[in-house]
């Protein structure tokens, strides 16, 4: 079993807060995380997609009185909303008795609900973790190549070979689409639905162009951004801001669009092998939001993560916010030889960043001179994970 990076940040908000909420997409490891967690103090398990653990919970106050003294794990807590006032009443009157963290530990796979209502009921007492599929700092040093062809959920990254690795990819896109979204509201078309989600993985890493995108699908602008919001709030698809800046140029206002599983863009593209993806025009924007992901992935908690680009051309792929407001820079290139471009110097002019990296597919680091550092995702993410 590997370690997860993320299980000691999730005992130490258990210790401090009554509530926390671990979110992730299917399939990522949360139940798997939650049961080591488990393992070192007492606690109890309820799976909300399970008929006899939702009927314990028909006077979920008098169910969660007598567990007070145990950590509380509810998996696929969205499936009842209605908790969370329950919670809320809860944790204020264990608080009364000086019963102050460590009280429920809320598993989710959809941000929409959980988030909102939370927010809401649980305000101040609640941490939130998301937990994202397998990254570099978790596997071993000679998966990298592996990692990104097949992407992190454990199922996929572990399997016997490529093609179960395929087959499983799949059936999770096959499952979010007929089983899951349904059941999360209004009921989308499941093959149009796939057909936008393949239409991002077309134009990773790209600008959002969403009259582009409604224009392929034939719906219009507002549908297409009830359908990214959808996939976005599912923590498939992550949108990328622009950095604001006040620096006197007219700045690209659109956000970046990527989807977040590198192993789930190559299903959805119909790359199963290495040799495919790297003969796939998207090989190159692929590798950018695997870099992408594992760099964000490490980052501490109140890391700001942005693009800068601006209308003249000028542009760096990923500014990070860090402490006291420095800004790290970050171009990603794919080959072992990476060329920066003008559009990264005058960026680079613009922004002033404390520290420049150029990340490739290499292992080495060195110095490219005027402050730039050519360096290794995995290295990068260590760095980053140390700030």
């Amino acid at each position: 079993m590997l370690a997860r990076q993320k299980s000691q940040l999730v005992r130490a908000r258990l210790d401090q807060f009554p509530a926390v909420a671990l979110l992730g997409p299917r399939q990522v490891g949360k139940t798997t995380l939650a049961e080591l967690i488990a393992e070192d103090r007492p606690s109890v398990y309820l799976d909300l997609e399970d008929a006899a653990d939702r009927q314990k919970l028909n006077d979920a106050a008098l169910y969660l009185s007598g567990h007070e003294d145990k950590l509380v794990i509810l998996d696929e807590v969205q499936r009842m909303p209605e908790l969370f006032q329950t919670l809320r009443g809860l944790i204020d009157k264990g608080r009364r008795r000086d019963i102050r963290a460590g009280r429920f530990l809320l598993l989710g796979s959809a941000s929409i609900d959980l988030l909102k209502q939370s927010g809401e009921s649980l305000a101040g007492r609640i941490a939130y973790v998301e937990l994202a599929p397998f990254s570099l700092l978790e596997v071993d040093d000679d998966a990298r190549d592996t990692l990104w062809i097949r992407g992190g959920f454990p199922d996929s990254f572990l399997a016997d070979s490529d093609e179960a690795s395929a087959v499983w990819r799949e059936n999770f896109i096959r499952t979010y689409l007929e089983r899951d979204i349904p059941q999360l509201g209004p009921r989308v078309p499941a093959e149009t639905l796939r057909r936008f989600w393949t239409m991002l993985a077309h134009v990773q890493s790209g600008t959002l162009n969403a009259a582009q995108l409604a224009r392929g699908l034939g719906v219009d602008g507002k549908t297409v951004a009830r359908y990214l919001d959808l996939l976005v709030d599912l923590l498939l698809v992550r949108r990328l801001p622009p950095f604001h800046a006040n620096v006197g140029k007219r700045l690209v206002k659109s956000p970046k669009v990527f989807v977040r599983d590198s192993g789930i863009v190559h299903t959805l593209l119909g790359l199963d092998t290495r040799e495919a993806v790297l003969g796939h025009p998207v090989a190159g924007g692929s590798w950018e939001g695997f870099v992408l992901e594992n760099l964000l992935a490490a980052a501490p908690e109140r890391v700001k993560a942005s693009f800068y680009r601006t209308a003249a051309g000028a542009e760096i792929d990923l500014i990070l916010e860090m402490a006291a407001g420095r800004l790290w820079a970050v171009e990603i290139k794919r080959g072992l030889a990476p060329k920066l471009q003008k559009g990264f110097h005058h960026a680079r002019e613009d922004l002033k960043p404390e520290r420049v990296f150029c990340v490739y597919s290499g292992e080495d680091r060195y110095p490219k001179g005027e402050g730039i550092e050519v360096i290794g995702v995995g290295d990068l993410a260590s760095l980053i994970a140390e700030a």
